[in-house]
């Protein structure tokens, strides 16, 4: 049964404006990046004179081309997923007592996808920058092939769901929006979500860094040190998420939410157009920091990097120890909580209130909004578009916090309470 976090009319309202805007939004961002010079204001003039027809009459038409490379890039993932040796993960154990199996070989596909795709470009076999040129077809063709493949996703939930983690909340809109399934897979060993939001989304994102990087060089004959500064720390924190990618399957993402629109709509086209947009408006717009502020930059976003990647590092010793291990040098301090199963099992978790989940219950939030700042912020303050992420991210891990919050309230009943008592801010320390 899925759960609401707000009320119903907020819920149907988000939820149907998601699926009715999102779409339009990704070709408008793309449009005003690249042939509105970034400029708002600009887009807002062509749309007030042409109106809805304007839409139309941008809107690329998906090409033979893009699908091309949609699918060579989407095969080839999928191929390293289930090829690629890995070690043997579980995941955490499902509201229905499943317990996923996952292979965990992210960062050897992660450098295998970044060698070949330089590889290609190096040798003249393929040149990233057609990738560019065709950036709007290939948004265009995500956003109606995502869609199709959602439809199907929520098909297979209702004639054959991979396991007892499934079913419906009798509501067809929530149902296709919020997911059927936790784990869809195909067969026994490829997992949907791990394909969606890893090694499709998330890979796409350093695979358009680098193409963005490459069209600057192309146009410029060199590379602007703002954008590798917007490049290298991309990198970085891509780097650090398939370092950690075993950590991720334990997350909110892969552990609670269901593979519907949300999620898996997100990874396919969300993730790709607008966490990249910093580096797609960059290419047309660089910035010469000098040495000395690129290199302030650079420290601080690997700085906040960092502690995101120790704050999940933390969590994760913690658990896997069972609070047998030192945080900051010391014995951890923690809430054993105990809780039932939707089969009525008794169990118990570990709460950690010490380290950096001392400070607040989602204190990583706030490294992981100050990363993507700092990778934007080469791009300076002349266009204001260039932030639409980092404003996108605070709004989504603020509410994303609430849902968490609301789970484990739900959850663990007094034990919630007593942890909120012990750790009382729920992201930034001191203030909220």
């Amino acid at each position: 049964m899925a759960e609401t976090v707000h009320s119903p009319i907020v819920t149907y309202a988000s939820m149907l404006s998601l699926l009715a805007f999102c779409p339009p939004f990704v070709i408008l961002l793309w449009y005003t990046m690249v042939h509105q010079d970034g400029s708002v204001t600009q887009t807002f003039g062509f749309f007030w004179e042409n109106g809805v027809q304007g839409l139309i009459n941008i809107w690329p038409r998906p090409t033979l081309i893009a699908w091309k490379i949609i699918f060579c890039y989407g095969a080839f993932e999928a191929a390293l997923q289930l090829l690629l040796p890995g070690k043997r993960v579980e995941g955490p154990i499902s509201p229905a007592g499943n317990r996923p199996v996952y292979k965990a070989n992210g960062l050897a596909a992660y450098f295998v996808t970044l060698a070949t795709y330089l590889g290609l470009w190096w040798f003249g076999i393929f040149n990233p920058a057609i990738v560019y040129d065709h950036l709007g077809e290939i948004f265009s063709a995500l956003i109606f092939g995502s869609f199709i493949f959602c439809v199907l996703l929520y098909i297979k939930g209702r004639v054959a769901p991979s396991s007892n983690d499934s079913g419906s909340c009798g509501n067809l809109i929530i149902d296709f929006y919020w997911g059927m399934e936790l784990y869809p897979r195909i067969g026994k060993n490829f997992d949907i979500k791990v394909f969606t939001n890893c090694r499709f989304g998330m890979m796409s994102w350093a695979v358009l860094a680098v193409t963005y990087c490459i069209k600057q060089y192309e146009i410029n004959g060199k590379v602007s040190d703002s954008m590798l500064v917007n490049t290298i720390l991309m990198l970085v924190y891509v780097t650090k998420f398939f370092w950690w990618e075993a950590g991720y399957w334990n997350t909110m993402d892969i552990a609670h939410d269901r593979a519907g629109f949300y999620i898996c709509w997100g990874c396919l086209v969300w993730v790709p157009s607008v966490y990249t947009s910093p580096g797609m408006y960059l290419v047309n717009h660089p910035v010469e920091l000098g040495t000395q502020l690129a290199i302030y930059i650079l420290v601080a976003g690997i700085l906040c990097i960092y502690i995101n990647y120790d704050c999940d590092r933390q969590r994760q010793e913690f658990r896997r120890t069972n609070g047998k291990c030192l945080v900051w040098g010391r014995a951890p301090s923690k809430i054993v909580a105990s809780y039932t199963t939707t089969s009525g099992e008794t169990k118990t978790s570990l709460l950690l209130t010490s380290g950096w989940w001392g400070l607040a219950r989602h204190f990583h939030y706030v490294p992981e909004i100050l990363s993507a700042f700092f990778w934007t912020v080469p791009a300076l303050f002349d266009n204001f578009l260039a932030y639409f992420y980092v404003i996108f991210l605070t709004i989504l891990l603020f509410d994303r916090a609430k849902r968490d919050d609301d789970r484990c309230r739900s959850k663990y009943g007094k034990y919630w309470k007593l942890y909120c008592e012990k750790v009382k801010y729920r992201i930034i320390p001191g203030i909220y």
